[in-house]
């Protein structure tokens, strides 16, 4: 009998014994799969890697492909609320019939090579059927968003004609090495040689500035070859031998999304024979873009904001976009986050900006603990509010404690953004 949608993603769950969150980094098994289905590149693809950016970077380009026009294919990880957000072709979620059409000709790939072992782990089978769904449309441009590093990262099976990387910093060490350098070793894995790149990380490491000449890699990098202005109401993009100005702000909020939209704007440059867009696209596409989870203040009061943030380098950001807000009281924290991550020091980013705290836990064996994160908080000589199952109940306390001039603020993990946005979703 045909599996239903919800069949497939609990049997991509189950097929491996690391379940949905499962990593088992390496290129051999996804390269076998893809010649299996045959899969070929014949449109421009840019892959996006980065430890914080990158969402945001691959929904400015295509908002901004799909205002000139194109017919773009994106992939992106992980998703908010449900899987379909994954694999989205011209700005639309993929519906769950592609889906299971696309899950089932990897699955029969799969077979015919008799793969051994345990098989592809959950984002390696998704990564090849977002594939098989681009390739079954005419697609004019298709965007990859790295979920893992970069090198070793299922995306980086196929060849980036553009690889951006936003920014480099501390994250998933245990998989990507204990410093910048040797994880932007596995950042610039998505390089290709003679094919352009962008970083977005003015203090680029040495590592990537030696893969790039290694590989004979055109490396553009902010700061050096291309640079953002801010102006009243407006912003410059100075690239090589080219300025744009009067540009809109990108919808994306936080001071850190000018960067991202520079290095959107490089990228562009670079693929400009092969994917021209007017200036009036690009204007169009910043102030369109859409992307739930980053910064995302909600209207209404008290003042609500979701933020993914997960690791060091995202809280700092985070701190200095709600120190740019206008004026709240009290700002109060649902509070949930991996146990694998640098909980102590996404603590101390925010100690400063957040008044009451409210740790909650997160479903799945990665996840700390709401005592846990309670116990660090208490460490660092913070208070709690209490603990919470989920972060729906913490937000509910936050929202019932709150007066109308606070705000509340949910961040930590995808994990946490989306049980709150469906706590805002269920009717009170």
């Amino acid at each position: 009998m045909d599996k239903t949608f919800s069949d497939w993603l609990a049997y991509l769950a189950a097929r491996h014994p690391r379940g949905e969150a499962g990593i088992e980094l390496g290129l051999d098994r996804v390269a076998a799969v893809r010649q299996a289905l045959a899969q070929r590149q014949t449109v421009p693809v840019v892959i996006v890697a980065g430890t914080n950016g990158k969402g945001s970077t691959c929904a400015m380009l295509e908002r901004i492909l799909l205002s000139a026009g194109y017919r773009v294919g994106l992939y992106t990880s992980p998703h908010l609320l449900r899987y379909n957000e994954r694999v989205r072709i011209d700005g639309q979620p993929l519906d769950d019939a592609a889906l299971c059409a696309a899950f089932a000709r990897v699955e029969q790939a799969c077979g015919d090579i008799r793969l051994t072992h345990f098989g592809l782990t959950y984002f390696e089978f998704g990564t090849l059927a977002a594939w098989e769904a681009f390739a079954a449309r005419r697609l004019d441009a298709i965007i990859l968003e790295a979920g893992l590093g970069g090198r070793l990262d299922a995306v980086n099976v196929y060849d980036a004609d553009c690889a951006i990387v936003t920014t480099i910093d501390l994250d998933h060490t245990e998989y990507l090495g204990p410093d910048r350098d040797a994880i932007g070793r596995e950042k610039a894995g998505i390089f290709r040689p003679g094919r352009p790149a962008i970083c977005g990380d003015a203090n680029v490491p040495q590592r990537v500035l030696d893969i790039a000449h290694e590989m004979d890699v055109d490396l553009q990098i902010l700061g050096r070859d291309f640079s953002v202005q801010r102006q009243e109401g407006q912003w410059q993009f100075h690239g090589r031998g080219v300025r744009r100005s009067g540009l809109a702000y990108p919808a994306l909020r936080g001071a850190s999304q000018l960067n991202n939209a520079g290095c959107v704007l490089a990228a562009l440059d670079v693929l400009h024979e092969r994917l021209p867009v007017a200036m009036q696209d690009v204007r169009r596409g910043l102030l369109e873009v859409e992307l739930p989870g980053r910064f995302q203040v909600l209207p209404g009061r008290p003042t609500v904001i979701l933020d993914v943030a997960h690791n060091p380098q995202a809280a700092r950001i985070l701190a200095d976009n709600l120190g740019n807000m206008a004026f709240h009281p009290t700002t109060w924290a649902v509070f949930g986050m991996m146990a694998d991550k640098d909980i102590g020091s996404v603590i101390e980013a925010l100690r400063g900006r957040v008044d009451r705290w409210l740790p909650c836990a997160l479903p799945g064996s990665r996840a700390a603990s709401a005592e846990h994160l309670a116990r660090l908080l208490d460490a660092a000589g913070i208070a709690v509010e209490g603990v919470f199952p989920t972060p729906a109940l913490a937000f509910a306390v936050a929202l019932e404690r709150a007066s109308e001039d606070d705000r509340i603020l949910a961040f930590g993990s995808f994990l946490t953004v989306a049980d709150v946005m469906q706590k805002l979703a269920r009717p009170a």
